[in-house]
């Protein structure tokens, strides 16, 4: 059985890649990264380091003409600035509706596409690094179980059964998701999550804030923030 990893380079999905590359065996894993009109390559470059470290198949897929008239914060076209608050805080302003840096149906479009390459290359299952703290709020709905469950059976069907989709966290949080990949020796310093494209993380956006307390919860520090004062 073979599995395709959606591999942003982040600290979830790496997890993922992790948790295959165990079930599976590197030989049988491929690793896919999107370029989708991030204001950064950090992303393209911590999933090259991560999937070089576990010795595993990467492709690259460039899908940002689809997004070319959104304005979401986190892409080249935006002029918006990316919040520098929680994501509670920036929901009590949406009136309901997701936050500025989600991407219109970003995980939709990926598992799509995903579906695609790995019915083409020979594998069963299709891995992805959502989980319930993204989804908390309506702030990503494209990372909730509702929407897993939607797309797994969508994924299923429309494959005649011969594809699956596994999203071991969509009911864990990032703390559990950091307690899985310190379970699994996951080198989370190769690994990137901040909005911004600094030498180091920003500390402030949803993400890094998101990604400093999970480590926290777990009784450690984040291996990239080391020396750094938030």
């Amino acid at each position: 059985m073979k599995a395709l990893v959606l591999c942003s380079g982040g600290l979830d999905s790496s997890t993922c890649l992790a948790l295959a590359v165990k079930e599976y065996g590197a030989e049988n894993v491929l690793a896919l990264s999107v370029y989708y009109g991030q204001k950064h390559e950090k992303e393209i470059e911590a999933s090259e380091r991560i999937t070089a470290y576990y010795g595993v198949a990467h492709r690259t897929l460039d899908l940002t003409a689809i997004f070319a008239g959104s304005d979401c914060t986190l892409l080249k076209g935006s002029d918006g600035e990316i919040p520098k608050t929680s994501y509670a805080e920036q929901l009590s302003g949406t009136d309901g509706k997701p936050v500025s840096t989600y991407v219109p149906f970003r995980n939709g479009l990926f598992l799509s596409s995903a579906a695609s390459i790995a019915l083409s290359n020979g594998c069963s299952v299709l891995y992805y690094g959502a989980h319930s703290d993204d989804a908390a709020g309506n702030a990503y709905p494209d990372c909730s179980e509702r929407f897993d469950n939607a797309m797994n059976e969508a994924v299923f069907v429309g494959s005649g059964e011969m594809l699956r989709i596994e999203a071991p966290f969509v009911q864990k949080n990032k703390a559990d998701v950091v307690r899985c990949g310190l379970d699994l020796g996951v080198p989370f310093e190769l690994t990137w999550s901040c909005y911004e494209g600094g030498e180091r993380p920003c500390g402030v956006c949803g993400t890094c804030r998101d990604r400093i307390a999970a480590f926290r919860a777990n009784g450690i520090e984040d291996p990239l923030m080391k020396g750094e004062s938030i």
